[in-house]
């Protein structure tokens, strides 16, 4: 079984928040990873319910704010429509994968977590007036 740290990066590299989870198969696609990821990070928030979400994709109904997203007040969040956020959000480069010192491409991307247990989330910030 393997351990995975999922880290979020700037696009310059620096670290912003990171997690491990253990217990995971030794081969995953890119695909399970995103919504592992999501999953966790959600079960994290729905643990204790707050005005705030630090996660990797914005929520429906709110609004980016510094270092996350604000709800209007303390609430619950689908994993599910989430991980679907996720997806799309990878799909359209809002974010990028990498898994050592390799960019995954694809949703269907095998990444093998014995040599690559390592993951790292660099979201993409549009540019102002560009």
């Amino acid at each position: 079984m393997a351990t995975v740290r999922f880290r979020d990066e700037t696009a310059t590299g620096k670290p912003v928040t990171e997690f491990e989870v253990a217990g995971l198969p030794a081969r995953m696609t890119v695909r399970e990873l995103i919504r592992l990821r999501v999953r966790e990070e959600v079960a994290r928030h729905n643990a204790r319910p707050s005005d705030r979400f630090n996660g990797l994709v914005r929520p429906d109904g709110a609004e980016a704010d510094l270092n996350g997203y604000r709800f209007r007040e303390p609430r619950r969040i689908d994993w599910e429509r989430q991980a679907e956020i996720a997806e799309r959000a990878f799909l359209s480069n809002g974010f990028f994968v990498l898994a050592g010192d390799h960019q995954v491409e694809e949703l269907d991307e095998v990444v093998d977590l014995t040599t690559d247990p390592d993951l790292a989330f660099i979201k993409l910030v549009a540019l102002v007036g560009g």
